[in-house]
């Protein structure tokens, strides 16, 4: 507790008043902090806040102005007083506060506490003058708090300021002591349930400042301030002033009283005044805890100008001394809530100034399949948890190597171990001990493929692996293809362009990449099927010709294609088999292939955005925040280049063509096995084998159409 006010005065014991301590609750710097992160920003005006206090109901601790998650805004704006909505009750009387809560350090360290204080105190003064404060009491117990939010560390500095009015001389108190005392056991029952009543009551509950009236058969009753007036030329025995006192002090009232006095005095210009400092035990009335004393009061002669305010004292003391107090809520955090708040901060400062139109809500709450988890997978997969993804599954088969660790960037040497674990369910692992709150999957499966036949005994446990695949595409939100190889990226191409799911591929090669969005299914509400799978065979050239596509869908990783996929490791070396890249090329390619994604999850048109180029006409001030949507990003590290192209969407297509997806629809299980199992099924169907016969044929026969008169020998 702190030491008691000191005043001075000339004759009589001078009243001095303990002062006011705060207490504040972790959820009210956890609320700050989603507000500073979330709505306000760089915003560093005033906040209204709430504070609440209670009468002291224990005789050796008193209460503390207290701060609760509720103190602060719940709105948007939060910058009048109109949007803090806070519902006093029995157990605590609602208080107005402002807040100041900087953006740095130094900010904090240089506010000019003295003006601060003066400013409040002046608000205080003119309520008391104007009469508001008769008609709200609990403004004569205005706060201000300033702090600094050092969201990194979740260390918050802050310090309180309850201003009072300064009355010069000050108060002398004639005699002060405990109620039991100063009634008789009539007046004493009376008041006791007086007391009570006022303090059950909704509607009264919550008045912190009232009027104690005795009447003639000493019968209390307990009065609105603002009836004063009518309580004083009633007649009365006597009229005290009353205030709950957080106070226990067995000879001092609380700080609360400080600012009655100062309207009792300034409004209706009394010299000698009695006060109650209403205290309880075990939530009644106890007069032999509270007190009752008479003060005298000199009115001071500045008051008498309406226009001088008096001078203020209140900044609260920490330890006896003049310095703010220091707070670390990080160890008493749980560390997955300390990593979720850590992870997302990066996100939430990126909206106060370079992105305001950051989605943050779809990248939580979106749900992602990561079909391969090797070295574009390990980094995809964390590059996705940094943009705030939570929603992971990944797919794969494969068992960790030793060659792994290095490149992938999720495994360690233990994963190697025994056999090695699988792939999916360690980089699972390795997510969740990176950032507990994310929610992963695994998944171990293979992905049946074209051009790698199966017998009829294996028939069954593929086309189980195809239904599978099927309800993971259908079940999450983008698609990743991210396997090393092309065969096995068309199931998963197939079933997206069915279920016009946004995917991505990004494909390596030694020392270039492919990073590219899939468009469209041609099944989507902008496409019409039945017209594209009734375009002739003659109309298959001219995919390959260059026109006018503004308005067609997006090609595919396959669109280009003028033949099926097909087994691409068999008769191939070791070097040929394995994905051999320049170590850097993995981490580019992934890193583009989700920045392409989020842009694409911020584009208003979605996966219907047509592909954007960059060219000397691109301008940086681009219509999205995220700048241009490019369709596919090829690079070299040989040449250090990179250019964006656009492909449209073939209509013989082996994986996105309207044709494929209808006979997938339409036959299921013999579609697939024809696939997997026939090589050139896929080209025979959608038109490719006629196409290679076509252009076959068209042969020129140079020696023929030469005439021999215009040889000329050289």
């Amino acid at each position: 507790m702190s030491k008691p006010d000191q005043g001075g005065a000339s004759g009589g014991s001078i009243l001095q008043f303990a002062p006011f301590q705060s207490s504040v609750d972790e959820g009210f710097w956890h609320r700050l902090s989603f507000l500073k992160l979330n709505k306000f920003g760089i915003d560093d005006s005033p906040i209204s806040i709430a504070g609440f206090y209670a009468p002291c109901s224990h005789s050796q601790v008193s209460n503390h102005m207290t701060l609760i998650a509720e103190s602060l805004p719940s709105n948007e704006s939060g910058s009048d007083e109109s949007s803090i909505q806070v519902i006093s009750n029995r157990n605590r009387c609602a208080v107005p506060g402002i807040l100041y809560n900087t953006n740095t350090l130094e900010a904090y360290h240089a506010l000019d506490k003295k003006n601060m204080l003066k400013k409040e105190a002046d608000k205080i003064w003119d309520d008391i003058r104007s009469g508001k404060a008769l008609e709200d009491c609990a403004l004569l117990s205005r706060f201000l708090l300033i702090s600094f939010a050092d969201l990194k560390k979740w260390s918050f500095h802050y310090w309180f300021a309850f201003p009072a009015l300064v009355l010069d001389p000050p108060v002398t108190v004639v005699d002060l002591k405990p109620a039991s005392q100063w009634f008789n056991s009539d007046e004493a029952e009376s008041l006791s349930a007086a007391c009570n009543d006022w303090r059950n009551s909704t509607l009264t509950s919550g008045v912190p400042f009232f009027l104690v009236c005795f009447d003639s058969n000493s019968r209390a009753t307990i009065k609105h301030l603002k009836e004063w007036e009518a309580c004083h030329g009633d007649g009365q025995k006597q009229v005290l002033f009353g205030f709950y006192d957080p106070c226990h002090l067995p000879h001092n009232p609380g700080w609360p009283l400080r600012n009655f006095l100062s309207l009792i005095c300034s409004r209706w210009n009394l010299k000698t005044v009695r006060f109650l400092c209403y205290r309880e035990n075990r939530g009644f009335a106890d007069l032999g805890l509270s007190l009752v004393g008479e003060a005298i009061i000199t009115h001071p002669q500045g008051w008498i100008d309406l226009q001088c305010a008096p001078n203020a004292v209140g900044w609260e003391l920490n330890r006896g001394r003049q310095i703010s107090r220091v707070i670390n809520l990080s160890k008493s955090m749980d560390p997955t809530r300390l990593a979720v708040s850590a992870a997302d901060l990066n996100l939430k400062l990126m909206r106060w100034r370079a992105l305001p139109s950051l989605n943050l809500d779809k990248l939580f709450s979106i749900k992602c399949l990561l079909i391969g988890a090797g070295t574009l997978g390990c980094q995809v997969a964390r590059m996705l948890m940094a943009w705030g993804v939570r929603r992971i599954t990944l797919l794969d088969n494969g068992r960790v190597a030793m060659s792994n660790p290095l490149r992938q960037s999720l495994y360690t040497l233990e994963d190697c171990l025994n056999g090695g674990e699988f792939k999916a369910i360690a980089a699972v692992n390795s997510l969740k001990r990176i950032f507990p709150a994310v929610e992963a999957e695994s998944v171990v499966m293979a992905i049946p493929m074209p051009g790698h036949p199966v017998s009829s005994q294996e028939e069954e446990s593929v086309l189980e692996d195809c239904r599978r695949l099927h309800e993971l595409v259908d079940s999450h939100d983008a698609v990743f293809l991210l396997t090393d190889t092309r065969e096995s990226r068309w199931l998963p191409s197939l079933l997206s362009a069915n279920a016009n799911k946004i995917t991505i591929t990004a494909a390596l090669g030694f020392d270039s990449f492919l990073v590219m969005r899939h468009g469209s299914g041609p099944l989507s509400s902008t496409h019409d099927l039945e017209a594209e799978a009734k375009i002739a065979l003659s109309a298959a050239m001219d995919n390959l010709a260059v026109a006018d596509r503004e308005r067609q869908r997006l090609g595919c990783y396959f669109c280009n294609d003028v033949v099926a996929p097909t087994d691409s490791t068999a008769n191939r070396t070791l070097d040929q088999q394995c994905t051999v890249t320049r170590p850097g090329l993995a981490p580019i390619a992934s890193s583009l292939a989700v920045e392409l994604f989020v842009s694409i999850l911020h584009h208003p048109d979605g996966i219907f955005a047509q592909g954007d180029i960059v060219n000397s006409s691109y301008s940086e001030s681009s219509e999205q925040a995220l700048g241009i949507l490019p369709h596919q990003i090829r690079g070299s590290l040989h040449q250090f280049s990179q250019m964006t192209l656009v492909g449209h969407a073939s209509n013989s297509c082996t994986a996105c063509s309207g044709t494929v997806i209808s006979e997938y629809r339409k036959s299921g299980r013999e579609f697939l096995l024809q696939a997997i199992n026939h090589p050139t099924y896929l080209e025979d169907i959608t038109g490719l084998t006629e196409l290679m016969k076509s252009t076959s044929s068209f042969q020129l026969d140079w020696d023929n159409e030469t005439d021999d008169d215009d040889f000329v020998e050289l």
